[in-house]
């Protein structure tokens, strides 16, 4: 007890902040509109454009090739129908999924820490997703008749097969890339009105002022932005996980030995928040670094994402080891012939270092320290992106090279073609990011503001 009779109790130190104190409406404004309007074209932009550029430039070439020689250029062979076309799909759509978790699921849970982050994380899901989608389209053979996947009225009848969840693929994407374009455009729209009051060129302002869609903030304008927000938040949170799961179709209702599993829909849908968190890391770390953001994507920001890949690795984890115990307790000869053929066959490298990757080195996460530490954290989630990769080629290449009749059998081996269709993605991807972050607020304003507005408020009545 102490002298005054009450008991002495150690206070718990208080919270992190969300966002580092001292700004005001005026600051946030200025100094992420500034990255737009004032920073202009730098070297290092300037150079990292050019590397995104060039990668674009083969992968037109790649698919020009494509077009004229056929998919006989890229490494697809029977048994393995299919290779890296179908890996890269499922991988990069993986990638887009953290953009709309954050954004959507995030905000509909009223979760402050998401605003920072939302917005690149939005752009991000939605170019990942433009680069997944070529690939089946390349991989079709004849991708000019992509229409026939579509039921468009036609004199001939030539329906879709509906029963097909390759089908089932191109209505879930189609309508995941509209809806996350939609919301990332409305999120868009109260700040390009910021930017178009705030640009001095003439041309600048006019072209802001248009896609700005004569916001002036009003009352109605405000009420009418926050519903869209929420109803397109509630059409984009069960999409995040039907988009997967649709994926995941593609192997599981197959009879292939390793495809054929009823863990594959929450076991993606796992995977791929895992892989694009990570990715969202790859992309946080380096930005806030280079445009000075520290102090609005603070250290909080990084390690909730750090817990949020610990939580969905462990998930992803449990699927490793449920596939692997029903692989043996089924009595299926070819069940268990394909997981030795995972740990001990041509391909075993790959698939332990895919353990590594997504399993062991990220267990690290655990430690406070590795968490926040800037450097680990970018190479850990370096580490969960080729880690989610060689999961995707695991499943697609060893589940196929060895199929039910051993005659048939053969090795996949990538050629030049398939790597330099994987390079131009990359390329699409980094050249709009670029174009993105040059011309567009890479964080929100308004929600920004609006996280301020409540902190100083919270700090005024204590």
């Amino acid at each position: 007890m102490d002298p005054q009779g009450s008991k002495n109790i150690v206070a718990s130190p208080e919270p992190e902040p969300i966002i580092r104190p001292g700004h005001t409406f005026e600051t946030v404004t200025d100094k992420i509109s500034a990255i737009v309007l004032s920073r202009g074209t730098t070297p290092g932009w300037a150079f990292g454009l050019l590397i995104g550029f060039s990668l674009l430039m083969l992968l037109n070439l790649v698919v020009t090739l494509l077009m004229v020689k056929g998919v006989g250029i890229w490494g697809i062979r029977v048994p393995t129908a299919w290779g890296f076309a179908i890996v890269n799909f499922v991988w990069w759509i993986g990638i887009g999924h953290a953009g709309t978790l954050i954004s959507a699921i995030l905000l509909l849970l009223h979760q402050k820490w998401r605003t920072s982050i939302n917005r690149f994380a939005e752009a991000m899901t939605i170019f990942a997703v433009m680069c997944a989608g070529m690939f089946p389209l390349l991989h079709m053979g004849r991708p000019w008749l992509f229409f026939y996947l579509m039921p468009y009225p036609n004199p001939m009848w030539l329906w879709p097969q509906f029963r097909s969840p390759l089908v089932w693929d191109v209505f879930a994407v189609s309508t995941y890339f509209t809806v996350s374009l939609l919301f990332w455009f409305v999120g868009l729209i109260p700040d390009l009105a910021t930017l178009r009051d705030r640009a001095k060129h003439p041309a600048v302002k006019t072209i802001y002022g248009i896609f700005s869609l004569g916001w002036r903030g009003s009352a109605v304008h405000w009420s009418r932005y926050e519903m869209a927000s929420l109803l397109l938040a509630g059409l984009a949170t069960p999409l995040v996980v039907s988009v997967h799961t649709v994926v995941s179709l593609d192997f599981a209702s197959s009879l292939i030995p390793g495809w054929h599993s009823t863990i594959f829909p929450p076991y993606f849908v796992a995977g791929a928040i895992y892989s694009g968190f990570a990715m969202v890391l790859t992309l946080a770390i380096p930005i806030r670094s280079v445009y000075h953001l520290e102090d609005l994507v603070t250290d909080r920001h990084l390690d909730i994402m750090a817990k949020v890949m610990l939580a969905t690795g462990i998930i992803v984890a449990y699927g490793y080891a449920t596939e692997t115990f029903m692989a043996f307790y089924s009595g299926s000869e070819t069940e268990r012939f394909m997981m030795m053929n995972r740990l001990a066959g041509p391909y075993a490298g790959l698939y332990w270092m895919l353990i590594a990757c997504n399993i062991v080195i990220p267990q690290l996460l655990w430690i406070r320290r590795v968490r926040r530490s800037i450097a680990f954290l970018f190479v850990i989630s370096l580490v969960v992106n080729v880690g989610m990769w060689l999961e995707r080629f695991v499943i697609v290449v060893i589940s196929l090279h060895r199929d039910f009749i051993p005659s048939s059998w053969g090795m996949y081996y990538p050629t030049k073609w398939d790597w330099a269709t994987y390079a131009g993605t990359f390329g699409l991807f980094i050249t709009m990011f670029f174009l993105f972050i040059r011309f567009l607020p890479m964080i929100s304003i308004v929600e920004v503001r609006s996280l301020v507005h409540e902190t100083n408020e919270e700090k005024s009545h204590s």
